[in-house]
C-alpha cells in the first residue's frame, strides 16, 4: 500500500512550525543556479549547457526564472582564457581595419603603450613647430632691425609665423592616431565569463557598427579603425550573449546572429547605409559564445527557423514551469526566495514567519489551481518588496503579516483597479441587478488581464441580455450579438443557438436571437461566457424567470455539459464584490478556487457539470421551470445529466 500523504494545513498556520524567527536566519545560496526556485529540469539542462558550452531557449511566463538561469550559465561555463580584441588602421585600406587578438589584460597594455609613444612624438613634433615659429618670428626682428625699423617687417613675420604653425599643425593630424590602436573588446585580467544581455538592442548595437564621421576629408577626418564600435555578440565572447524577447528581434538581425553563431566571428560594418561608416568593414571580429533566448510560448512563431534549427541541432530548449505541487519542500523553498528578495533589495527588513505564511497563501491563489504554488516570483517579488517598504514606511525593522495584507491592497495591477472603478460605477447606475427575478437576463462573469501576460487576473460581473423577436425573412431566424465582442465569443454565440434548438426542441429558425452583452467596452474574448449565453436565450425564449442573486460561469459543449474557464477564483470574488450571494462554476473548476478569507462567508460556490444543472439552479420555481425540465429529460442522454450527482461543498 502506497504511504498517503499528509495533507498540509494552511500555509499562514505551516508556518508556526518553522525552525526560524524570520527570512533573518535562512541561508541564501551564493551561485545563482542554487537560487532557482522550482525548476528543477531547467536547471539540470542549464548545468549540462554550460559544461558542453551548448547554446539554450528558455520559453514561458514571465517572471518565472528564464533571466537568473541564463545569468548562472556565465557563473557555470568552464575556466577559459578570455581575449581582449583590439582593431588597427590598414594602411593599405583606410576602410578595412584590421583585428589582432590578445590575452585577456594585454588590450589595454598595448593601447596605454601605443597612446605614450604617440604622445612622446606629438610632443617632439610640437617643440619642432615651436623652433620654427620662433626662427621665423626673429628672422622678422632681425630684418627689422638691419632694415631701418620698419615695423611691416615684423608684422609679415607674424603672420607667416601663424600660417606655418596651422599648416603644421592641422596637416597630417590623422597620421598621429593612425597607429593607435582602439581597444574593440577588452577585459580586466582573471575576469569571468562575461554576461551580454542583449534584449531590446538594435542591429547596430548587437552585430557592432561604425560610428559616423562629422570631419570626412581635408586631413581632419577620423581613422576608420576609431570609429567601430563592437557589437553584444563580440563583447560576449567566451561567455554568454542573452536575448529575451527573441521573437522582436528583426529576421535580418537573426540571420545575421545565425551566421555569428555558425562562423564564431562576425566582421563589423557600418548598420546604416546613410553613415559614413557604410562602405567601412573590418577583418572577422571573434564572436564564439553561448546564446541563450527567452520568451513567452509565442516567441516561437516570430523566430528564424534556421535559428531555432540551429538551436535545437546544438542545443536545448526549455519549457519553464509555472507552478509547483504545494508541498512541504515546495514551500520550504518559497521562504528561501522570500529571503533572497530580502538580500537583493538590500533596502527593506526581514520578514516574521507570520508574513512569509501571507505570502506563501498568496503564491497558493495566485497559481490559479489548488494543492499548487505559483512560479510567477517576479511578481511576488514586487509583493515582498511593497510590503518591506510599507514596514519601512511606519518604521517597523520586521515586516509583519499585517504589512503583506495591506501590500496587497495596495499593489493590485491596474486590471483590479479597473475592475473596482467597474464595479462602483455599476453599483451606482444600477447597471445590473443583483435581487428578484429577470426574463433573458443573466449575471454573466468575466475576467480582465487575461492576455496581459500578469499572473493576476481581476474578475468582473457582465450582465448579459437576451431578446428572441420573430424573423425579419420566414425560415432564416439569426442569432445577433451585440456588444463589442472577440471571434471566439462570437462563434460561442453561435454555437448555442444549435444547442438551445436540441434542448428546448423549439424550431428557432423562425426567431431572430438577440443577445447583449451590458458594458462590454473593452470587448468579450473566450468562451467562458457561453453558459451563460445559453441560459439568457433559452429564459427569453421559455419566458422562464432567472435568479438575479446568483452569477455563473462556464463553456458549454454541443452536447450541453458545463467545461472548466479559467480565472474561476477571480470571478467569484468578483462577484462577491458586486453584491450576489450564489456563483455557479463548472464542477470541474472547484479544485481552482481558492477564496480570500473575507469572500467565504459572502458567497456560495456551487458546483454545475450540465446545462440542466445550470437551469435548475437558476431558474425560479414555476411551471414554466417544470416544463422545461421535464423537455430536457426527452432531448438530453443519460449519459450527459449524470453530472447531477456532483455534490455541492460547504
Amino acid at each position: 500500500m502506497p504511504k498517503k500523504t499528509k495533507k498540509l494545513e494552511d500555509p499562514r498556520i505551516w508556518v508556526k512550525d518553522l525552525d526560524i524567527k524570520s527570512t533573518e536566519d535562512i541561508a541564501v545560496p551564493k551561485m545563482l543556479i542554487d537560487q532557482v526556485i522550482g525548476q528543477e529540469q531547467g536547471v539540470e539542462i542549464v548545468r549540462k549547457a554550460a559544461e558542453q558550452r551548448r547554446h539554450v531557449m528558455l520559453i514561458g511566463d514571465p517572471g518565472t526564472g528564464k533571466s537568473m538561469l541564463a545569468r548562472s550559465i556565465s557563473e557555470l561555463l568552464p575556466e577559459e582564457e578570455l581575449q581582449d580584441v583590439l582593431v588597427y588602421h590598414n594602411h593599405e585600406d583606410n576602410n578595412e581595419p584590421r583585428i589582432r587578438v590578445v590575452p585577456s589584460g594585454k588590450g589595454k597594455e598595448i593601447v596605454q603603450v601605443q597612446k605614450a609613444q604617440a604622445m612622446i612624438e606629438k610632443e617632439k613634433k610640437a617643440k619642432s613647430q615651436m623652433l620654427i615659429v620662433f626662427a621665423i618670428v626673429g628672422f622678422g626682428v632681425l630684418w627689422f632691425i638691419t632694415a631701418g625699423f620698419n615695423p611691416m617687417y615684423i608684422f609679415y613675420s607674424l603672420i607667416a609665423a601663424a600660417f606655418v604653425f596651422m599648416a603644421m599643425r592641422y596637416t597630417n593630424q590623422r597620421n598621429e592616431t593612425a597607429n593607435i590602436p582602439k581597444g574593440l573588446v577588452l577585459h580586466e585580467k582573471e575576469m569571468k565569463a562575461p554576461f551580454i544581455d542583449a534584449t531590446g538592442t538594435h542591429a547596430g548595437a548587437l552585430l557592432g557598427d561604425v560610428r559616423h564621421d562629422p570631419f570626412q576629408s581635408g586631413g581632419l577626418e577620423t581613422p576608420a579603425h576609431d570609429r567601430v564600435e563592437a557589437g553584444a555578440i563580440h563583447k560576449a565572447h567566451k561567455g554568454v550573449l542573452y536575448i529575451d524577447e527573441i521573437n522582436l528581434l528583426r529576421i535580418e538581425s537573426q540571420q545575421s546572429l545565425l551566421t555569428a553563431i555558425q562562423e564564431g566571428e562576425f566582421s563589423i560594418s557600418g548598420q546604416s547605409e546613410r553613415s559614413a561608416g557604410a562602405m567601412t568593414k573590418t577583418e572577422p571580429v571573434p564572436c564564439n559564445f553561448v546564446l541563450v533566448t527567452a520568451g513567452n510560448l509565442d516567441a516561437i512563431q516570430g523566430m528564424h527557423p534556421a535559428l531555432r534549427s540551429r538551436i535545437r541541432g546544438y542545443g536545448y530548449e526549455v519549457y519553464m514551469n509555472s507552478t509547483i505541487p504545494d508541498s512541504q519542500e515546495n514551500r520550504e523553498k518559497l521562504v528561501r526566495f522570500i529571503a533572497q528578495e530580502v538580500t537583493k533589495d538590500e533596502k527593506i527588513g526581514h520578514f516574521s514567519k507570520e508574513a512569509i505564511g501571507e505570502i506563501i497563501h498568496e503564491a497558493q491563489r495566485r497559481a490559479g489551481r489548488q494543492k499548487h504554488l505559483s512560479l510567477r516570483l517576479r511578481e511576488l517579488g514586487g509583493l515582498v518588496r511593497v510590503a518591506g517598504d510599507i514596514a519601512m514606511e511606519l518604521g517597523d525593522d520586521t515586516i509583519t503579516a499585517e504589512h503583506v495584507v495591506k501590500a496587497k491592497r495596495i499593489a493590485k495591477p491596474l486590471e483590479q483597479q479597473i475592475a473596482d472603478r467597474y464595479v462602483e460605477r455599476r453599483k451606482d447606475y444600477k447597471i445590473y441587478s443583483i435581487e428578484g427575478s429577470e426574463i433573458g437576463m443573466v449575471n454573466g462573469l468575466a475576467v480582465m488581464g487575461a492576455n496581459s501576460g500578469m499572473s493576476e487576473m481581476a474578475g468582473i460581473m457582465m450582465p448579459i441580455v437576451a431578446e428572441v423577436t420573430p424573423a425579419q425573412s420566414k425560415n432564416r431566424g439569426k442569432v445577433v450579438a451585440t456588444g463589442k465582442l472577440g471571434e471566439i465569443a462570437k462563434e460561442a454565440v453561435e454555437n448555442v443557438s444549435a444547442l438551445i434548438k436540441k434542448y428546448t426542441g423549439a424550431d428557432i429558425s423562425k426567431y431572430d436571437i438577440h443577445v447583449q452583452f451590458v458594458g462590454a467596452y473593452d470587448g468579450v474574448e473566450g468562451d467562458s461566457a457561453s453558459v451563460s449565453i445559453a441560459t439568457a436565450v433559452i429564459s427569453a425564449l421559455e419566458n422562464a424567470e432567472v435568479d438575479q442573486t446568483m452569477a455563473l460561469t462556464g463553456s458549454l459543449s454541443v452536447r450541453g455539459q458545463v467545461l472548466p474557464v479559467g480565472g474561476v477564483t477571480a470571478k467569484i470574488e468578483a462577484a462577491a464584490e458586486s453584491g450576489v450571494t450564489r456563483v455557479l462554476i463548472p464542477a470541474m473548476n472547484m479544485q481552482d478556487v481558492l477564496l480570500e478569507s473575507k469572500y467565504k462567508d459572502m458567497i456560495k460556490v456551487i458546483p454545475v457539470a450540465t446545462l440542466k444543472d445550470v437551469l435548475d439552479n437558476i431558474l425560479v420555481a414555476g411551471p414554466r421551470k417544470e416544463g422545461l425540465l421535464k423537455n430536457l429529460t426527452k432531448f438530453v442522454p443519460r449519459s450527459t445529466l449524470s453530472g447531477n450527482t456532483v455534490n455541492t461543498p460547504a
